[in-house]
Protein backbone atom coordinates (compact mmCIF):
# COMPACT_ATOMS: atom_id res chain seq x y z
CA UNK A 1 0.00 0.00 0.00
CA UNK A 2 1.37 3.23 -1.23
CA UNK A 3 1.91 5.87 1.62
CA UNK A 4 2.70 9.30 2.28
CA UNK A 5 5.56 9.62 4.50
CA UNK A 6 6.71 12.62 6.19
CA UNK A 7 8.65 10.99 8.96
CA UNK A 8 9.50 7.53 9.96
CA UNK A 9 6.24 7.15 12.29
CA UNK A 10 3.71 8.48 9.46
CA UNK A 11 4.00 5.13 7.22
CA UNK A 12 -0.18 4.47 7.49
CA UNK A 13 -1.00 8.30 5.98
CA UNK A 14 -2.20 7.62 2.60
CA UNK A 15 -1.52 9.98 -0.34
CA UNK A 16 -5.05 10.79 -0.65
CA UNK A 17 -4.82 12.89 2.72
CA UNK A 18 -3.61 16.32 1.77
CA UNK A 19 -5.36 16.57 -1.44
CA UNK A 20 -9.07 15.30 0.96
CA UNK A 21 -7.90 18.13 3.35
CA UNK A 22 -5.79 16.82 6.09
CA UNK A 23 -2.40 17.55 7.56
CA UNK A 24 -0.70 14.70 7.06
CA UNK A 25 1.67 14.77 10.23
CA UNK A 26 -1.47 16.01 12.47
CA UNK A 27 -2.85 12.55 10.96
CA UNK A 28 0.85 10.67 11.60
CA UNK A 29 -0.12 11.41 15.14
CA UNK A 30 -3.15 9.12 15.34
CA UNK A 31 -1.32 5.52 15.22
CA UNK A 32 1.60 7.28 17.51
CA UNK A 33 -0.86 8.40 19.80
CA UNK A 34 -2.34 4.54 20.23
CA UNK A 35 1.20 2.96 20.12
CA UNK A 36 2.67 4.37 22.79
CA UNK A 37 -0.32 5.43 25.06
CA UNK A 38 -2.74 2.10 24.41
CA UNK A 39 -0.68 -0.96 23.32
CA UNK A 40 2.99 0.40 24.33
CA UNK A 41 1.45 0.83 28.16
CA UNK A 42 -0.22 -2.67 27.62
CA UNK A 43 -4.12 -1.38 27.82
CA UNK A 44 -4.91 -2.57 24.28
CA UNK A 45 -3.27 -5.68 22.59
CA UNK A 46 -3.70 -4.00 19.52
CA UNK A 47 -5.90 -1.70 17.01
CA UNK A 48 -6.73 -0.96 13.57
CA UNK A 49 -7.93 2.92 13.00
CA UNK A 50 -9.42 3.59 9.55
CA UNK A 51 -10.18 7.42 8.49
CA UNK A 52 -11.91 8.67 4.81
CA UNK A 53 -13.39 11.45 3.76
CA UNK A 54 -16.12 11.72 0.83
CA UNK A 55 -15.21 7.61 0.81
CA UNK A 56 -11.32 8.23 0.01
CA UNK A 57 -9.46 6.51 2.66
CA UNK A 58 -6.67 9.02 4.30
CA UNK A 59 -5.27 6.69 7.35
CA UNK A 60 -5.34 3.19 7.96
CA UNK A 61 -3.16 1.85 10.53
CA UNK A 62 -3.06 -1.91 12.07
CA UNK A 63 -1.15 -1.55 14.91
CA UNK A 64 -0.02 -4.48 17.85
CA UNK A 65 -0.65 -8.09 18.01
CA UNK A 66 -3.83 -9.76 16.99
CA UNK A 67 -3.54 -12.58 19.01
CA UNK A 68 -1.94 -13.84 22.73
CA UNK A 69 1.70 -15.70 20.67
CA UNK A 70 2.11 -11.93 19.02
CA UNK A 71 0.75 -12.78 15.71
CA UNK A 72 0.49 -9.44 14.10
CA UNK A 73 -2.50 -7.53 13.26
CA UNK A 74 -4.01 -8.19 9.38
CA UNK A 75 -6.20 -5.43 7.61
CA UNK A 76 -8.06 -8.04 6.99
CA UNK A 77 -8.67 -8.71 10.87
CA UNK A 78 -12.19 -10.00 12.08
CA UNK A 79 -13.21 -8.50 15.51
CA UNK A 80 -16.36 -8.92 17.68
CA UNK A 81 -17.89 -6.00 17.01
CA UNK A 82 -21.04 -5.98 19.83
CA UNK A 83 -23.39 -2.96 20.14
CA UNK A 84 -21.94 -1.99 16.42
CA UNK A 85 -24.39 -4.76 15.39
CA UNK A 86 -27.41 -2.83 16.59
CA UNK A 87 -27.17 0.19 13.54
CA UNK A 88 -26.62 -2.78 10.91
CA UNK A 89 -30.10 -4.59 12.47
CA UNK A 90 -31.69 -0.96 13.07
CA UNK A 91 -31.06 -0.23 9.32
CA UNK A 92 -32.98 -3.84 8.92
CA UNK A 93 -36.07 -2.86 10.12
CA UNK A 94 -36.06 0.18 8.58
CA UNK A 95 -36.04 -1.23 5.29
CA UNK A 96 -39.34 -2.99 6.48
CA UNK A 97 -40.74 0.19 7.29
CA UNK A 98 -39.68 1.43 3.77
CA UNK A 99 -41.93 -1.38 2.62
CA UNK A 100 -45.25 -0.95 4.90
CA UNK A 101 -44.56 -4.48 6.66
CA UNK A 102 -44.17 -2.31 10.07
CA UNK A 103 -43.87 1.61 11.17
CA UNK A 104 -42.36 3.23 14.24
CA UNK A 105 -45.25 3.16 15.77
CA UNK A 106 -46.63 -0.10 15.12
CA UNK A 107 -47.06 -1.83 19.30
CA UNK A 108 -44.51 -4.15 19.95
CA UNK A 109 -47.18 -6.92 21.03
CA UNK A 110 -48.58 -6.14 17.58
CA UNK A 111 -45.36 -8.72 16.52
CA UNK A 112 -44.49 -10.32 19.90
CA UNK A 113 -47.84 -10.72 21.58
CA UNK A 114 -45.73 -11.82 24.71
CA UNK A 115 -45.15 -8.20 25.59
CA UNK A 116 -49.17 -7.43 25.40
CA UNK A 117 -49.43 -6.91 29.18
CA UNK A 118 -45.99 -5.89 30.22
CA UNK A 119 -45.41 -4.06 34.15
CA UNK A 120 -43.43 -1.84 35.42
CA UNK A 121 -41.71 -2.65 38.66
CA UNK A 122 -42.33 -0.50 41.34
CA UNK A 123 -40.57 -2.34 44.00
CA UNK A 124 -38.82 -5.77 45.11
CA UNK A 125 -37.37 -7.89 43.35
CA UNK A 126 -34.30 -7.73 45.77
CA UNK A 127 -32.73 -11.20 47.52
CA UNK A 128 -35.53 -13.03 45.72
CA UNK A 129 -38.66 -11.41 46.48
CA UNK A 130 -41.04 -10.74 44.39
CA UNK A 131 -41.17 -8.06 42.22
CA UNK A 132 -43.71 -5.44 43.27
CA UNK A 133 -45.41 -4.17 39.98
CA UNK A 134 -47.95 -1.94 37.84
CA UNK A 135 -49.48 -2.41 34.40
CA UNK A 136 -47.14 0.03 31.68
CA UNK A 137 -48.50 3.42 31.06
CA UNK A 138 -48.96 2.58 27.45
CA UNK A 139 -47.51 0.16 24.78
CA UNK A 140 -44.34 -0.45 23.56
CA UNK A 141 -43.40 1.05 20.31
CA UNK A 142 -40.96 0.19 17.66
CA UNK A 143 -39.84 3.39 18.20
CA UNK A 144 -39.09 2.70 21.99
CA UNK A 145 -36.64 -0.26 20.26
CA UNK A 146 -34.91 1.59 18.09
CA UNK A 147 -34.14 4.52 21.00
CA UNK A 148 -34.28 2.52 23.69
CA UNK A 149 -36.92 3.85 25.52
CA UNK A 150 -38.35 0.62 26.02
CA UNK A 151 -38.03 0.43 29.37
CA UNK A 152 -35.74 -3.28 29.21
CA UNK A 153 -32.17 -2.68 30.28
CA UNK A 154 -28.45 -4.70 30.66
CA UNK A 155 -27.62 -7.03 33.67
CA UNK A 156 -23.80 -4.91 33.32
CA UNK A 157 -25.35 -1.66 34.72
CA UNK A 158 -26.23 -3.42 38.06
CA UNK A 159 -28.10 -0.86 39.01
CA UNK A 160 -31.70 -2.27 39.92
CA UNK A 161 -32.81 -5.42 40.93
CA UNK A 162 -34.55 -6.14 37.09
CA UNK A 163 -30.78 -6.10 36.10
CA UNK A 164 -29.64 -8.51 38.73
CA UNK A 165 -32.64 -10.55 37.51
CA UNK A 166 -31.29 -10.42 33.64
CA UNK A 167 -28.06 -11.00 35.06
CA UNK A 168 -29.20 -14.33 36.74
CA UNK A 169 -31.46 -15.03 33.56
CA UNK A 170 -28.70 -14.64 31.27
CA UNK A 171 -30.48 -12.27 29.49
CA UNK A 172 -28.09 -10.33 27.66
CA UNK A 173 -25.56 -12.50 26.67
CA UNK A 174 -23.85 -13.15 23.09
CA UNK A 175 -24.59 -16.41 22.52
CA UNK A 176 -28.01 -17.75 23.94
CA UNK A 177 -28.79 -21.17 23.79
CA UNK A 178 -32.41 -20.36 24.26
CA UNK A 179 -34.29 -20.18 20.81
CA UNK A 180 -35.45 -16.37 19.79
CA UNK A 181 -39.17 -17.81 20.99
CA UNK A 182 -38.06 -18.88 24.32
CA UNK A 183 -36.03 -15.60 24.75
CA UNK A 184 -39.02 -13.29 23.94
CA UNK A 185 -40.99 -15.37 26.67
CA UNK A 186 -38.15 -15.41 29.40
CA UNK A 187 -37.57 -11.34 29.00
CA UNK A 188 -41.16 -10.53 29.02
CA UNK A 189 -41.96 -12.47 32.45
CA UNK A 190 -40.23 -9.85 33.87
CA UNK A 191 -41.44 -6.22 34.76
CA UNK A 192 -39.90 -3.05 32.87
CA UNK A 193 -38.18 -0.49 34.39
CA UNK A 194 -40.19 2.51 33.34
CA UNK A 195 -42.79 2.83 31.04
CA UNK A 196 -42.13 2.84 27.53
CA UNK A 197 -41.56 6.58 26.39
CA UNK A 198 -41.10 8.01 29.63
CA UNK A 199 -37.04 7.66 30.43
CA UNK A 200 -34.08 5.78 28.36
CA UNK A 201 -31.82 2.97 29.53
CA UNK A 202 -29.16 1.04 27.45
CA UNK A 203 -30.59 -2.22 27.14
CA UNK A 204 -31.50 -5.53 25.00
CA UNK A 205 -33.96 -3.66 23.07
CA UNK A 206 -32.06 -4.02 19.95
CA UNK A 207 -32.06 -7.91 20.23
CA UNK A 208 -35.62 -8.00 20.78
CA UNK A 209 -36.07 -5.90 17.33
CA UNK A 210 -33.83 -8.64 15.59
CA UNK A 211 -36.65 -11.09 16.56
CA UNK A 212 -39.21 -8.69 15.41
CA UNK A 213 -37.83 -8.74 11.87
CA UNK A 214 -37.43 -12.61 12.23
CA UNK A 215 -41.25 -12.75 12.47
CA UNK A 216 -42.31 -10.25 10.39
CA UNK A 217 -39.86 -11.69 7.34
CA UNK A 218 -40.63 -15.41 8.50
CA UNK A 219 -36.35 -15.78 8.61
CA UNK A 220 -33.68 -16.05 10.59
CA UNK A 221 -32.02 -12.84 11.52
CA UNK A 222 -28.61 -14.18 10.10
CA UNK A 223 -30.39 -14.94 6.86
CA UNK A 224 -32.10 -11.32 6.86
CA UNK A 225 -28.92 -10.03 7.23
CA UNK A 226 -27.26 -11.43 4.52
CA UNK A 227 -29.97 -11.24 1.85
CA UNK A 228 -30.90 -7.63 2.27
CA UNK A 229 -27.71 -6.45 3.36
CA UNK A 230 -24.32 -7.65 3.78
CA UNK A 231 -24.53 -9.31 0.17
CA UNK A 232 -25.69 -6.21 -1.58
CA UNK A 233 -23.68 -4.42 0.05
CA UNK A 234 -20.45 -7.07 -0.71
CA UNK A 235 -20.02 -7.01 3.05
CA UNK A 236 -17.97 -10.84 2.80
CA UNK A 237 -16.70 -10.50 6.27
CA UNK A 238 -19.92 -10.18 8.28
CA UNK A 239 -21.47 -12.96 9.70
CA UNK A 240 -22.72 -14.55 13.22
CA UNK A 241 -20.87 -17.31 13.25
CA UNK A 242 -17.26 -17.81 11.89
CA UNK A 243 -17.00 -19.70 8.59
CA UNK A 244 -14.78 -22.33 8.39
CA UNK A 245 -11.31 -21.01 6.47
CA UNK A 246 -11.35 -17.41 8.71
CA UNK A 247 -10.31 -18.86 11.73
CA UNK A 248 -6.65 -17.53 11.30
CA UNK A 249 -8.03 -14.11 10.77
CA UNK A 250 -10.27 -13.93 14.44
CA UNK A 251 -8.58 -11.51 16.74
CA UNK A 252 -8.14 -12.99 20.68
CA UNK A 253 -10.62 -10.43 22.76
CA UNK A 254 -9.37 -9.71 26.46
CA UNK A 255 -11.29 -8.60 29.40
CA UNK A 256 -10.08 -6.07 32.26
CA UNK A 257 -10.54 -6.10 35.67
CA UNK A 258 -11.31 -3.84 38.23
CA UNK A 259 -7.55 -3.49 38.88
CA UNK A 260 -6.86 -3.58 35.52
CA UNK A 261 -5.32 -6.57 34.89
CA UNK A 262 -6.40 -7.86 31.40
CA UNK A 263 -6.81 -11.75 30.97
CA UNK A 264 -8.33 -13.44 27.67
CA UNK A 265 -11.94 -13.59 26.98
CA UNK A 266 -12.30 -15.38 23.82
CA UNK A 267 -8.94 -16.98 21.99
CA UNK A 268 -9.37 -16.67 18.00
CA UNK A 269 -8.00 -20.20 17.57
CA UNK A 270 -11.12 -21.43 19.69
CA UNK A 271 -13.55 -18.73 19.77
CA UNK A 272 -16.92 -19.72 20.72
CA UNK A 273 -18.18 -17.56 17.48
CA UNK A 274 -17.58 -21.03 15.70
CA UNK A 275 -20.83 -22.16 17.10
CA UNK A 276 -24.49 -21.31 16.04
CA UNK A 277 -25.93 -19.77 18.95
CA UNK A 278 -29.95 -20.88 19.57
CA UNK A 279 -31.01 -17.13 18.49
CA UNK A 280 -29.12 -14.80 17.17
CA UNK A 281 -28.41 -11.06 18.93
CA UNK A 282 -29.07 -8.18 16.98
CA UNK A 283 -27.99 -6.26 19.41
CA UNK A 284 -24.38 -7.48 19.87
CA UNK A 285 -23.21 -10.98 18.15
CA UNK A 286 -21.78 -9.91 14.85
CA UNK A 287 -17.87 -10.43 13.66
CA UNK A 288 -17.07 -8.41 10.87
CA UNK A 289 -13.83 -6.57 9.68
CA UNK A 290 -12.62 -3.06 9.39
CA UNK A 291 -13.16 -3.00 5.93
CA UNK A 292 -16.23 -4.28 5.68
CA UNK A 293 -17.62 -1.96 8.33
CA UNK A 294 -16.52 0.97 6.49
CA UNK A 295 -18.56 -0.24 3.52
CA UNK A 296 -22.02 -0.01 5.93
CA UNK A 297 -20.95 3.41 6.94
CA UNK A 298 -20.53 4.51 3.24
CA UNK A 299 -23.95 3.00 2.72
CA UNK A 300 -25.11 5.46 5.39
CA UNK A 301 -23.31 8.53 4.13
CA UNK A 302 -24.41 8.19 1.03
CA UNK A 303 -27.64 8.77 2.00
CA UNK A 304 -28.79 5.18 1.70
CA UNK A 305 -27.12 3.64 -1.30
CA UNK A 306 -23.41 2.14 -1.98
CA UNK A 307 -22.37 1.16 -5.60
CA UNK A 308 -25.36 -0.34 -7.19
CA UNK A 309 -27.31 -1.29 -4.08
CA UNK A 310 -29.64 0.92 -2.57
CA UNK A 311 -30.74 -0.08 0.52
CA UNK A 312 -32.88 2.73 1.52
CA UNK A 313 -34.15 6.34 0.90
CA UNK A 314 -31.70 9.64 1.84
CA UNK A 315 -34.95 10.95 4.13
CA UNK A 316 -34.93 7.60 6.35
CA UNK A 317 -31.18 8.22 6.92
CA UNK A 318 -32.07 11.68 7.68
CA UNK A 319 -34.80 10.30 9.98
CA UNK A 320 -33.12 7.58 11.56
CA UNK A 321 -30.01 10.41 12.43
CA UNK A 322 -32.55 12.93 13.76
CA UNK A 323 -33.07 13.15 18.04
CA UNK A 324 -35.63 11.13 18.75
CA UNK A 325 -35.28 11.66 22.40
CA UNK A 326 -38.63 12.34 24.09
CA UNK A 327 -38.80 16.27 24.50
CA UNK A 328 -35.78 17.00 22.28
CA UNK A 329 -33.41 15.83 25.65
CA UNK A 330 -29.86 14.80 25.43
CA UNK A 331 -28.83 11.59 27.23
CA UNK A 332 -27.47 13.32 29.43
CA UNK A 333 -30.35 14.83 31.03
CA UNK A 334 -32.71 11.79 29.85
CA UNK A 335 -30.39 8.73 30.57
CA UNK A 336 -31.36 7.04 33.69
CA UNK A 337 -28.22 4.94 33.95
CA UNK A 338 -25.19 4.63 31.86
CA UNK A 339 -24.47 7.94 29.49
CA UNK A 340 -26.04 10.40 31.79
CA UNK A 341 -22.73 11.72 32.36
CA UNK A 342 -21.63 15.52 31.60
CA UNK A 343 -19.82 14.39 28.43
CA UNK A 344 -23.18 13.32 27.03
CA UNK A 345 -24.44 16.87 27.15
CA UNK A 346 -25.34 17.87 23.81
CA UNK A 347 -26.12 14.49 22.68
CA UNK A 348 -29.25 12.93 21.06
CA UNK A 349 -30.34 9.06 19.91
CA UNK A 350 -31.52 7.87 16.93
CA UNK A 351 -33.08 5.16 15.23
CA UNK A 352 -30.08 3.02 16.54
CA UNK A 353 -27.18 5.72 16.94
CA UNK A 354 -26.14 8.71 18.52
CA UNK A 355 -26.25 11.64 17.10
CA UNK A 356 -24.56 15.36 18.27
CA UNK A 357 -27.02 17.89 18.78
CA UNK A 358 -24.43 20.94 20.15
CA UNK A 359 -20.69 19.77 19.98
CA UNK A 360 -19.75 22.56 22.31
CA UNK A 361 -22.14 21.56 25.27
CA UNK A 362 -20.77 18.08 24.24
CA UNK A 363 -16.92 19.97 24.80
CA UNK A 364 -16.32 17.93 21.58
CA UNK A 365 -14.95 19.03 18.56
CA UNK A 366 -17.28 17.98 15.56
CA UNK A 367 -20.61 18.61 13.59
CA UNK A 368 -23.96 18.74 14.55
CA UNK A 369 -25.55 16.05 12.74
CA UNK A 370 -23.09 13.76 13.02
CA UNK A 371 -24.04 9.79 14.41
CA UNK A 372 -21.60 7.01 15.93
CA UNK A 373 -21.90 4.00 18.13
CA UNK A 374 -19.25 1.39 19.38
CA UNK A 375 -19.27 -1.64 21.11
CA UNK A 376 -18.59 -3.08 24.42
CA UNK A 377 -14.94 -4.20 23.22
CA UNK A 378 -14.02 -1.02 22.68
CA UNK A 379 -14.72 -0.75 19.06
CA UNK A 380 -16.42 2.61 17.35
CA UNK A 381 -17.36 4.62 14.40
CA UNK A 382 -18.70 8.03 13.90
CA UNK A 383 -19.99 9.23 10.30
CA UNK A 384 -20.00 13.30 9.78
CA UNK A 385 -21.99 13.96 6.81
CA UNK A 386 -21.39 17.61 6.93
CA UNK A 387 -17.53 17.08 7.03
CA UNK A 388 -17.76 13.72 4.62
CA UNK A 389 -15.77 12.26 7.15
CA UNK A 390 -15.94 8.69 8.35
CA UNK A 391 -14.02 7.12 11.46
CA UNK A 392 -13.19 3.52 12.27
CA UNK A 393 -11.35 1.57 15.29
CA UNK A 394 -11.21 -1.23 16.37
CA UNK A 395 -9.55 -3.41 19.45
CA UNK A 396 -10.80 -6.35 21.60
CA UNK A 397 -11.15 -5.21 24.96
CA UNK A 398 -14.35 -5.07 27.28
CA UNK A 399 -15.33 -3.47 28.65
CA UNK A 400 -15.33 0.07 27.08
CA UNK A 401 -15.41 1.76 29.99
CA UNK A 402 -12.38 0.57 30.97
CA UNK A 403 -10.53 2.17 27.42
CA UNK A 404 -10.57 5.60 27.72
CA UNK A 405 -9.97 6.51 24.11
CA UNK A 406 -13.16 7.74 22.14
CA UNK A 407 -13.35 11.13 22.68
CA UNK A 408 -9.12 11.51 22.38
CA UNK A 409 -8.95 10.33 18.90
CA UNK A 410 -11.84 12.33 18.04
CA UNK A 411 -9.68 15.30 18.80
CA UNK A 412 -6.73 14.45 17.44
CA UNK A 413 -8.78 13.41 14.48
CA UNK A 414 -10.67 16.77 14.14
CA UNK A 415 -7.33 18.27 15.07
CA UNK A 416 -6.05 16.76 11.14
CA UNK A 417 -8.47 18.32 9.30
CA UNK A 418 -7.33 21.51 7.49
CA UNK A 419 -10.38 22.66 5.65
CA UNK A 420 -13.86 22.73 7.53
CA UNK A 421 -16.79 22.86 5.41
CA UNK A 422 -18.90 24.56 8.54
Amino acid sequence: METLRTSASDEYVLPTAVAAGFDAKRLARIPDFVQRNFIDAGILPHAHILLSRDGNIVLDAVLGAARADGTALRHDALFRIASMTKPITSVAFMMLVEEGLVALDTPVAAILPEFATSEVRTGGGANGQPFATRAADGPMRMIDLLRHTSGLTYSFQARTPIDAAYGAARLDVFHQTRSSDEYVAALAALPLEFSPGSGWNYSVATDVLGIVIERVTGMPLDRVLRQRIFDPLAMHDSFFVLPKGKDARLTDAWQRDADGVRTLYDRGEASRWRTTPGSFSGGGGLLSSTHDYHRFCLMLRNGGTLDDARLLSPKTIALMTANHLPGGADLASISQSLFSESQNGGIGFGLGFAVTQNPAVAMLPGSVGEYYWGGMLSTFFFIDPCEGLIALFMTQVMPSSAVAIRRELKTLIYAALTDSRA
